[in-house]
């Protein structure tokens, strides 16, 4: 008998945490957009550490999709295992908590995440 592909334990939920660039980061200068960089590195360093998480793979689409993202699609992705959904909320928070400056990350970036279950196929 075929396993029903919904069936089986789940020891976390996938995420695919959705960057888009928004903008101001496009309008601001060099100095203020490499604290932003820095400040996104700050922000989004080991989240296994930080936050449980088990980082899949990440991509971004900065060379072929050129000015500000506000919808699909988006800018960059991070595909991670998660443990739970406050836990994804807290790393979309992360654009709520950190500054540059006098304002905070959300004013460059915005981020949207979608969680599910592993894919039943096309894993190997």
């Amino acid at each position: 008998m075929t396993e029903d592909y919904r069936s089986g334990g789940r020891d976390a939920i996938r995420t695919l945490f959705c960057i888009g660039v928004r903008d101001p980061f496009f309008a601001a200068g060099e100095e203020e957009r490499a604290a932003v960089i820095e400040e996104s590195r700050n922000g989004f360093a080991d989240l296994a550490g930080r936050f449980g998480v088990r980082v899949l793979g990440t991509m971004d689409d900065d060379e072929t999709m050129v000015g500000p993202s506000t919808r699909f699609p988006w800018t960059a992705y991070i595909l991670a295992d998660v443990p739970d959904y406050e836990t994804v909320t807290r790393i979309c928070s992360i654009l709520r908590e950190h500054r540059v400056g006098e304002a905070r990350l959300w004013k460059y970036f915005t981020i949207e995440a979608r969680l599910g279950r592993a894919l039943f196929f096309g894993n190997e």
